[in-house]
């Protein structure tokens, strides 16, 4: 190995043996079931969960990887840099629905950014019992905010040592958490020097070494021979990896001589919080259950099974009737995940209880079909298939699960788990099922047809283990491609545009309503000879996207190998694909009635500001982004008496409705102000005028009446953010003004005038709330970012090397334009006097 290779090797061992520290403390501090760290990728906006301490990997599959712009709190605590909170399954379904509805259990979550001093690495975070109180929660808050710091710290080092070494692209590593009790039976303590090869063990397992219980170290090969014969290659590659941090901490089931599992827990050199590794020896124990106890052989006579599972879902004790039950020896069981022991368990209904079991409080109970004929026993009852009832008892370290008959008519299975079927061992059971639910809570907050294919290209594929998305949609009786991803370069182009008669899988499974399903390349080769082929392997569903009987469109699915595709799947992709087609009609209908409030607001919209000699002002507007209908922000400036108007308003609501009200506002409150009316008064009567039309909305205003000449200026508010004042020094501050209730709420409500002076060369600043405010951020964090903005973005025209006023909005504004997802509309006005009026050119 290269010495490069080697100390990237020893970088991946310390990073992976920070995050398990801090998740173990993690758990202990909240008292939690689980705890795990999420990394940024080498994807950019893919976040990916590098370890989960406390649950089975393989059931949490669909957690694996999350987007960074998802709803979620993990993806809102690293993109917005905040602690999310979420006491209990009700707070958890009001503020993250598809995280709910994924999870439908009753915990709790607390999710922390883990960030350095310049970076945000990802995200630490916990699930716990839910609780009522959200104060309960506070010490953990403060505990899980100090471990997030201390990893942070230490991640941020690592990664100046060598640039870009802190980001995870595989798997999590899964591991045990700190358990509060073990399984009866002598637990040995061991420690191996990989530089001299020799292991040193405790007085217990000095005995199964077969050496004095002071005896001498012990080759490597030797412990590995005595612990495990037929599993000693298993213990020596456990081992080595441990030594290279590849793998620490993670439970390996073996066999002691006389056939009895054993549990080996390995950890490699400690690495602590500040990264300094202790002497290099790798640690560990060996588990040995010994002979049943008391309790064991009591359980043993029970009548129902009785199985105990860890956290990560390894079966540690089974009885012999539950063997007897499920038709597996107990050999078979002890030491394997359940799914793994007993593989016709393997099926979504199971996964769904164990993930209830495991982060919830209360027992579960349910039924599954067991085949007939399974193994070499047979069924103690004449039908064909039989129904177990199951039920499982979570507790801190362990599940109990018994087992028994549920051949009472009081324990038939209700229809949904009746059609459950058994899935192959080996293949991701989990999310075909969940994603309907997952993608139609999706589909709702998606309004165009770009966001609704982002969508689809998050859930579906994943779920599916796609590479290959194309969506087309139907405009006079063409298909157009909508998007597309994982497709060589150019490859669509030729099928741009194509007509509804041509003989294109695309554009049959659109004429005849029925999705097409070809497991290789060469059945789409057979079926359409001479079609262009992106690819010499893989597999292709082209799924008709039909709403409420009405064609919309065509999906086409790829994957990179030949695969096949269960009824289960197709039935499930069948589904799916009604659902994108309905979010795909709904963004058509959006985008033409957007097209309709647009032309609406850009026409009220003001074209040109009134001008004065010792004033300039100028504005911007930039419309939401993330939901097709268009808000009510507008800005104005008129003139006044012998004076200039300032006044800048936003209406509650989006579509037609907001942006007619605008309208209607922007004129009353221009004749209010041609008519040079006091602020106090334009406010009031705005405020009769929008109560009179009755329309159901309030606006927020703020209306400054400046005189250019003397910089008098008398300002009134009415729920508006407070404007900011940038002096000619550069610094700036939020003015002080007292305000009115919003218009349209109150008749009698009254709006206090406030007089302040503008120097010449300051600028004023007006704004709305879509500037500054962030989903989970304090609207005070955003307009103190806005302050330091505005006083870096430098004077305006007038000093030397000042910056125009039409450059300083364009900074001010910068950030918000180039925001894919803006949630709501940006209005912004600024204005300055000068000390002269501009000579003319």
């Amino acid at each position: 190995m290269t010495g490069s290779a080697e100390s990237a090797k020893r970088r991946s061992g310390r990073l992976a043996a920070l995050l398990i520290d801090v998740s173990a403390q993690a758990i202990s501090a909240s008292g939690g079931h689980a705890a795990g760290v999420y990394l940024r990728s080498r994807t950019p906006g893919l976040l990916r969960l590098a370890v989960l301490e406390g649950l089975p990997g393989p059931l949490f599959r669909p957690w694996w990887r999350v987007h960074a712009d998802r709803p979620f709190p993990v993806a809102d605590s690293f993109r917005l840099g905040v602690e999310v909170a979420l006491p209990n399954a009700t707070e958890t379904m009001r503020r993250y629905p598809q995280f709910a509805a994924a999870l439908p259990f009753q915990f709790g979550s607390l999710s922390v950014p883990v960030a350095g001093a310049s970076q945000v690495f990802g995200v630490l975070t916990v699930l716990r019992p839910s609780t009522t109180d959200a104060t309960e929660l506070m010490p953990v808050r403060e505990r899980l905010g100090q471990l997030a710091g201390e990893l942070g710290a230490a991640l941020e080092k690592l990664d100046g040592q060598v640039p870009d070494t802190v980001a995870w692209d595989g798997g999590p590593l899964c591991v045990r958490p700190p358990a509060t009790r073990r399984p009866s039976g002598h637990v040995g303590r061991f420690s191996w020097r990989p530089e001299t090869g020799e292991v040193t063990a405790d007085a217990w397992l000095n005995g199964v070494l077969g050496v004095p219980p002071e005896g001498e170290p012990v080759t490597v090969e030797s412990f590995a021979a005595a612990v495990a014969p037929a599993d000693a290659e298993r213990v020596l590659a456990v081992l080595r990896e441990a030594a290279g941090g590849r793998s620490p901490a993670l439970p390996l089931y073996v066999r002691a001589p006389h056939g009895a599992p054993r549990l080996v827990e390995v950890w490699g050199p400690h690495t602590d919080a500040r990264g300094s590794a202790a002497p290099p020896a790798v640690r560990g124990v060996v588990l040995d259950p010994g002979p049943d106890s008391v309790a064991d052989a009591a359980a043993d006579l029970l009548p129902d099974g009785v199985l105990c599972l860890d956290r990560l879902g390894h079966v540690v004790y089974a009885n012999p009737h539950a063997a007897r039950l499920l038709r597996r020896p107990r050999t078979d069981l002890l030491g394997r995940t359940l799914w793994e022991g007993v593989p016709w368990l393997n099926q979504p209904t199971l996964e769904d209880h164990l993930r209830g079991a495991l982060l919830s409080p209360d027992p579960v109970h349910f039924h599954v079909r067991r085949p007939s004929g399974q193994g070499r026993e047979r069924p103690p009852h004449p039908f064909s298939g039989d129904w177990l009832a199951l039920s499982v008892y979570p507790g801190a370290d362990f599940l109990t699960c018994t087992v028994r008959l549920g051949h009472r008519v009081a324990d038939a299975p209700g229809p949904s788990e009746a059609q459950a079927a058994p899935q192959p061992p080996g293949t991701g059971s989990l999310s075909p099922l969940y994603r309907p639910i997952i993608l139609a809570i999706a589909l709702t907050e998606a309004v165009t047809a770009r966001q609704v294919s982002a969508v689809v290209m998050r859930e579906l594929l994943p779920a599916f283990g796609g590479n290959r998305l194309a969506i087309y949609l139907l405009q006079e009786r063409h298909l157009y491609l909508a998007w597309e991803t994982g497709f060589p370069k150019g490859f669509l182009a030729p099928f741009e545009g194509v007509g509804m008669d041509e003989r294109l899988p695309g554009v049959e499974t659109l004429t005849s309503g029925r999705p097409l399903f070809f497991e290789s390349m060469g059945q789409l080769a057979d079926a359409y000879p001479g079609i262009a082929l992106d690819a010499e392997e893989g597999s292709r569903a082209f799924l008709p996207l039909i709403a409420s009987g009405r064609p919309v469109g065509s999906c086409i699915l790829g994957f990179d190998r030949p695969r096949g595709f269960s009824n289960e799947e197709r039935t499930v992709l069948t589904a799916l694909a009604g659902l994108i087609a309905h979010a795909m009609e709904k963004a058509q209908r959006y985008e033409s009635e957007a097209a309709l409030a647009r032309g609406l607001q850009q026409a009220l919209l003001p074209r040109r500001l009134s001008q004065h000699p010792l004033m300039e002002t100028t504005g911007r507007y930039l419309p939401g982004t993330q939901g097709m209908e268009v808000g009510g922000d507008w800005y104005d400036v008129v003139a006044a008496g012998d004076g200039m108007a300032l006044v800048i308003g936003d209406v509650q609501g989006h579509g037609v409705q907001a942006a007619a009200t605008m309208g209607q506002l922007r004129s009353a409150v221009r004749a209010f102000a041609l008519g040079d009316r006091p602020p106090d008064e334009v406010m009031s009567g705005t405020n009769h005028l929008l109560i009179d039309l009755d329309a159901g909305l309030f606006a927020s205003c703020c209306y400054i009446r400046l005189d250019p000449a003397t910089g008098l200026a008398h300002a009134a508010v009415a729920g508006h953010p407070r404007p900011l004042l940038r002096g000619p020094d550069g610094r700036t501050q939020v003015l002080d003004l007292p305000g009115g209730v919003v218009l349209g709420v109150d008749p009698q409500a009254r709006y206090p005038v406030t007089n302040l002076r503008v120097e010449p060369g300051a600028v004023l600043a007006l704004y709305t709330d879509g500037l500054v405010e962030r989903p989970g951020v304090d609207i005070d964090v955003g307009i103190s970012a806005l302050r330091v903005a505005l006083a870096r973005a430098g004077a305006p025209g007038g000093r030397p090397g000042g910056r125009s006023l039409s450059s300083m909005a364009d900074r001010l504004t910068a950030s918000a334009r180039h925001t894919a997802d803006r949630p709501d509309d940006i209005a912004l006005l600024l204005a300055t006097r000068r000390s002269r009026p501009l000579r003319p050119m």
